[in-house]
């Protein structure tokens, strides 16, 4: 009876949740975040040359790893005579990757001229990089097609555009649009953060005339994001040094966050979590949990960060995130496979000893939890690390203050263990209480109440088979 009930509860907690979740997870992604690099190439073709100015934003992560190659005095920023070496790496890397052609023959672009680089602040601390450059390449006056390709940065993740402006002296017609949402990477439209432009080709028919363009609409989005620096636990560390009661502050600001973070809608974490420690779970079953999500989460930042420092050159961290939103969905599915087997297993069982019986009478049949599932959903919980908690790390890092940021992340980690264990621990209270009344029975009936912790499981295989649905297509993206 227990059993059946709190999976009643539970399961109906979970399809709001999962409701939540779907309705909610676009808004909430943030393709434009700490790991992405952004990049804008704007052409003018004019009568006789094609000029390319190009824009470069990257976020704080690829930010921060250049810094790491290039900060030779070991301070954490890029000053004087540092700021050459990274810009012509930058500048080296653009000039191999744009190539352009006119009626099928390669143009060399020329010498990168008037290039700026600056630092703007970004989150926890962090610096943003941005670059604008120009190129001209010379055309024939009797050119009639010209393509550009933006080859540069490959495999990064972010905004990829390519804008048509008008020329001198030639008309255009451009397979790609002469507007730009962002105002040169400086602002990204919230209604297109779930579906970033990813324009690296364009062609052009070009002709002589007067400066129009031909081109087709481009992305349009409402109320536009200027500061990624806005982010409660990513900013922890940004406000200098911290030391006394200011650091009790942080931890219990970090605590909050992460509780914060676990109930957030496209995280699915606590509907899961609270969903399996239901039939005859106890608090126990909770808190352990919430450690294994804990230690999950701590070593998965931890882990997230060591790639960011040692092996970027090998492993882009930003690929590892669907890779590990795949593994965590597939745990959540096989998990929920595993408990619906055996609850249907023991309905069957417990439909056949209640043909037996004439009578009714109190026997619990509650549906036990095996402790492998159980740290198997936890270890699925944290497994998936929150980027504001690597940007922490990262930021902790560049200020020499690691042992405070891994104190702030375990903070954080703690955070949103204990949502999850709140979440299991109404569950199994509110199905004791619940049961009392015998609700299930008067509203399913026997049989179909009966069938409910089954039904339940079915919801958690729903739940993983969404989170790597989700996933999937990030993959090698």
């Amino acid at each position: 009876m227990i059993g059946r009930f709190t999976a009643l509860v539970a399961s109906t907690a979970s399809l709001l949740a999962l409701g939540a979740g779907l309705t909610a997870s676009a808004a909430v992604a943030h393709p434009l975040g700490n790991f992405t690099t952004n990049q804008l190439a704007q052409v003018r073709i004019d009568e006789g040359q094609a000029r390319v100015h190009y824009v470069l934003d990257q976020a704080e992560i690829p930010t921060f790893q250049q810094i790491q190659r290039f900060d030779v005095s070991g301070n954490g920023t890029i000053e004087g005579a540092e700021r050459r070496p990274l810009l012509d790496s930058d500048l080296a890397e653009v000039s191999s990757g744009l190539e352009l052609t006119a009626d099928g023959e390669a143009l060399r672009l020329g010498a990168p001229r008037d290039a700026q680089l600056s630092f703007p602040p970004g989150q926890g601390g962090l610096l943003l990089t941005r670059i604008e450059v120009d190129f001209t390449a010379p055309l024939s006056r009797d050119v009639r097609r010209v393509a550009l390709v933006n080859g540069a940065f490959p495999g990064r993740i972010g905004w990829h555009a390519i804008q048509i402006l008008p020329g001198s002296g030639t008309d255009v017609t451009s397979s790609v649009p002469a507007t730009d949402p962002t105002d040169a990477l400086r602002s990204y439209p919230q209604d297109l953060l779930s579906s970033p432009a990813d324009d690296l080709e364009a062609s052009f028919k070009v002709r002589a005339g007067s400066g129009e363009v031909s081109a087709p609409p481009g992305l349009e989005g409402g109320a536009s994001t200027e500061n990624r620096a806005l982010d409660g636990f990513a900013n922890s560390l940004a406000g200098g040094d911290s030391h006394g009661l200011l650091i009790l502050l942080l931890l219990a600001a970090a605590f909050g966050w992460g509780a914060l973070h676990a109930i957030s809608p496209g995280h699915g974490k606590a509907m899961v979590a609270g969903y399996l420690v239901g039939s005859r779970g106890t608090p126990r079953h909770a808190l352990i949990l919430g450690l294994t999500v804990t230690a999950t989460h701590t070593a998965a930042v931890f882990a997230l960060g060591l790639v960011t420092l040692a092996a970027s050159e090998y492993i882009l961290p930003e690929d590892l995130y669907p890779w590990l939103g795949v593994a965590s969905g597939l745990m959540v599915v096989a998990i929920g496979f595993t408990v619906m087997r055996s609850r249907l297993r023991r309905w069957r069982d417990l439909r056949s000893h209640s043909h037996g019986h004439s009578h009714s009478h109190g026997h619990s049949h509650g549906h036990p939890l095996t402790m492998r599932g159980l740290i198997g959903l936890g270890v699925s919980g944290g497994l998936v690390p929150c980027p504001s908690a690597l940007v922490v790390l990262i930021a902790a890092i560049s200020q020499h203050r690691v042992g405070l940021g891994m104190v702030l992340i375990l903070a954080f980690s703690l955070g949103l263990a204990a949502t999850l264990t709140a979440v299991g621990l109404a569950v199994i209270w509110a199905g004791r209480a619940l049961t009392r009344l015998r609700l299930e029975r008067r509203v399913f009936g026997g049989r179909l109440a009966g069938a409910l912790p089954a039904v339940s499981a079915s919801v958690i295989v729903l739940a993983g088979t969404l989170i790597t649905l989700r996933a999937i297509p990030q993959l090698g993206g």
